[in-house]
C-alpha cells in the first residue's frame, strides 16, 4: 500500500516536468516519414562525458566558433539533456539572445529547469518536443545544435523536416557525434550526410574537433520550398550499421 505522503512526494517530483511545453504548432506527423534504415540507439544518459572533461578541451567554444554563433542570436539545443550546451550558449548569445533547450525526456526536462532556476539564467527556454518534431516556433532560430544524440533520434527525417520549419533563412545546423556506428553511440559521417541531404539540407562544413570530442558537421537548413515531400524521402542505407542493436 502506498502512503498518502509518498503519493504527494511523487506529485511534487513530477510537477517540474509538466512546466516544459511545446512552443510551436505540430509539424508534419511522424507517420508521413520513412523510418531510418539503421538501428537507433536508446537514450541512456543526459550527458556523454563530465562537464569538467568537456570544458578542458573547450568543446562548446570550438563548436560555437565554427558555427559562428554570436551575441543576440536564437539557438536551439536539440536533445539538451543535462543542459551542458544550453548553459554555455546562453552566456555566449547574451541577454539579447535566446537559447531553446529542447528534449523529449521528462526527467531531463525537470532537472534542467531546476538547474536553470538555481543558476538564475533568464535567457533559456525549456521546450518539450517529440521524437519527430522539436515543437519550436516557426522561423524562430538562427542556429541549432544536436550534440551526441543524432543516433538516438527515433524519427530523424521527421525531426529534420520539422526543425527546418523553425529556422530562419540561412539557418545553421551543427551536429556533433562520434565517427562510429549507432551500437557504439555514433553516426558514420557519410550516413549522416546522406540523411541530411535526403531531408533537403546542404552540408557546409566538416571538422574533427580536438580533445576526442568527435566531429562537427554543419548544414544549412532548407527553405520551405526546398524541403522534400515527406513521403518522397528515401532512407539511406549504411552497411556498417548492419547487425547493430543500438546499445553501448
Amino acid at each position: 500500500m502506498i502512503r498518502p505522503a509518498l503519493v504527494f512526494l511523487c506529485v511534487l517530483t513530477l510537477t517540474p516536468a509538466l512546466a516544459a511545453e511545446p512552443l510551436g504548432p505540430p509539424g508534419a506527423p511522424a507517420a508521413d516519414f520513412p523510418k531510418p534504415d539503421r538501428p537507433v540507439a536508446e537514450i541512456v544518459a543526459p550527458l556523454w562525458a563530465s562537464e569538467k572533461q568537456r570544458d578542458a578541451v573547450d568543446e562548446v567554444g570550438q563548436v560555437a566558433r565554427l558555427m559562428g554563433i554570436a551575441p543576440g542570436e536564437s539557438v536551439a539545443d536539440i536533445g539538451a539533456g543535462s543542459g551542458y550546451y544550453a548553459m554555455r550558449l546562453a552566456e555566449r548569445v547574451g541577454p539579447q539572445g535566446r537559447v531553446y533547450a529542447q528534449d523529449v525526456t521528462p526527467r531531463y526536462l525537470a532537472d534542467l529547469e531546476a538547474r536553470i532556476a538555481k543558476a538564475g539564467v533568464t535567457n533559456i527556454t525549456v521546450v518539450r518536443g517529440e521524437p519527430h518534431d522539436p515543437r519550436l516556433a516557426p522561423g524562430s532560430l538562427d542556429a541549432a545544435v544536436l550534440v551526441h544524440m543524432y543516433h538516438e533520434i527515433a524519427q530523424p527525417f521527421g525531426l529534420l523536416h520539422n526543425l527546418a520549419a523553425a529556422m530562419r533563412p540561412g539557418g545553421r545546423v551543427g551536429i556533433v557525434d562520434a565517427d562510429d556506428i549507432p551500437a557504439r553511440h555514433g553516426t558514420p559521417p557519410a550516413l549522416l550526410t546522406c540523411e541530411l541531404t535526403a531531408a533537403g539540407y546542404r552540408q557546409t562544413g566538416f571538422t574533427t574537433l580536438t580533445g576526442r570530442v568527435g566531429y562537427l558537421a554543419t548544414f544549412e537548413a532548407p527553405a520551405a520550398e526546398a524541403r522534400p515531400d515527406p513521403r518522397a524521402i528515401r532512407p539511406c542505407r549504411d552497411e556498417t550499421t548492419r547487425g547493430s542493436n543500438g546499445r553501448r
